[in-house]
């Protein structure tokens, strides 16, 4: 009888190590990513006091996410970057993002029974309204900061009139916003001090609109929320403000570097370009998702193994910290017919967009997010569909969650 072969399973130290870099491109470019799927299912990222492991293909997405083999990162990943405590750590401690079973359950449930998707679907006219009020004001006016002066602008009106906070406050409003997006990822050590005074106002300011939504009612979502925890009652105060706190960035942060990113891909591709502005409504979903697929905010979905777990042949051993490359898996072939192209047309979207995340922590601020997005693209398509970056194409920083260099567009007329 002839032997039977036995592949041998690869070990924790045999994954590839990729030599890490937050401040250089090339390690987060696509090229870099398609050339090590093709290599290896997985490759190791030293970081700090401890390494992390990078799924880059798209057939292992589910295992990794399977609350039968992971939870979510908790405090793991700010340890890991030497910060044990203070507002930074207190803050990812208390949000639901970072939190699993009953803490995760009981901190998302009144945030989705008020940030529901069919409250969330009654916001595109407000959105719409927002867009075109900021697009007339500079139609035909020349070269603006696109991003500090339009897709930063809109989520936060936005999110401010939801939670009934003044324009006038916007300004201090959104340098909190960025400041706090930053404390979610690789905190750089020289702006830790900067990001926590940051965090400490924008707690103290949540306090204040908790305190008068419970003085005095007003009917809207932050009132609605404010009677939901009340109801529950399990709730600390720090994990009713952080909730807040982390909507506030799910519906603002993330969505302006999508837009950025979104419309530059539309304004590089005439035709497609052209085709949304021919058909504003019919295709502002199809252009918003591959945004969302070309060109991610989000790089990955971390997790931790509660159990020794085997992915293509690896045994990665139980407590090790395991993160799906979205920038990789929302590029890979075996998904995405030529991935490497945006393209608005594309048949082969998912059904469930991992630019959102996936399983129990998919994030709470996708209906909102999707909302300003399609209506954004919409407005500009039909209001100005003349427009034109002005020098330079934007580009996205690298990071945990990357952000928009610069963008500047004209509105002609």
């Amino acid at each position: 009888m002839a032997d039977t072969a036995v592949t041998a399973l690869k070990t924790y130290a045999d994954i590839p190590v990729l030599d890490w870099d937050l401040q250089n491109p090339e390690v987060s470019s696509y090229k870099l990513f398609g050339d090590l799927r093709e290599k290896t299912p997985l490759v190791k990222v030293p970081m700090g006091m401890g390494s992390m492991v990078l799924g880059l293909r798209a057939a292992m997405v589910d295992d990794i996410v399977s609350p039968e083999n992971t939870r979510q990162l908790e405090t793991e990943m700010k340890m890991m970057q030497g910060i044990f405590d203070g507002p930074i750590f207190d803050f990812i401690a208390q949000v639901m993002l970072f939190a699993n079973g009953d803490a995760h359950q009981r901190r998302r449930q009144p945030v989705a029974r008020t940030f529901a998707f069919k409250l969330m679907e009654a916001m595109r006219p407000k959105a719409a309204a927002v867009a075109a009020e900021i697009i007339t004001e500079n139609l035909g006016k020349g070269s603006f900061n696109f991003l500090k002066d339009f897709a930063a602008q809109i989520p936060a009106r936005i999110i401010a009139d939801i939670l009934g906070i003044p324009r006038s406050d916007l300004p201090v409003f959104m340098k909190w916003i960025s400041d706090t997006a930053e404390s979610i990822g690789f905190v750089d050590v020289a702006r830790r001090a900067e990001i926590e005074q940051s965090l400490v106002e924008f707690n103290a300011y949540v306090d204040k609109l908790l305190a008068d939504c419970r003085a005095s009612p007003r009917g809207d979502f932050l009132s609605d929320y404010v009677a939901a925890t009340a109801a529950s009652g399990d709730m600390t105060e720090g994990e009713i403000r952080a909730q807040v706190v982390g909507l506030i960035l799910a519906g603002s942060d993330t969505t302006r570097n999508s837009m950025c990113m979104t419309l530059s891909q539309l304004l590089q591709h005439p035709a497609q370009w052209a085709d949304l502005c021919a058909n504003p409504d019919g295709l502002k979903k199809k252009a918003s998702e591959e945004g969302l697929r070309f060109e991610p905010v989000v790089s990955g979905i971390p997790r931790v193994t509660i159990r020794d777990l085997e992915i293509e042949g690896y045994v990665i051993p139980a407590g090790a910290v395991l993160m799906v490359s979205i920038l990789s898996v929302l590029r890979d072939p075996a998904v995405y017919a030529d991935p490497e192209t945006f393209n608005i047309h594309r048949a082969d979207q998912q059904r469930w967009h991992l630019a959102f995340g996936a399983g129990a922590h998919r994030c709470a601020g996708e209906a909102l997010a999707r909302v300003e997005l399609e209506e954004i693209l919409a407005a500009v398509a039909r209001l100005a569909p003349n427009t034109r970056i002005v020098g330079a194409a934007p580009k996205l920083n690298p990071g945990a969650i990357r952000t928009v260099d610069q963008m500047q567009v004209e509105f002609i007329a």
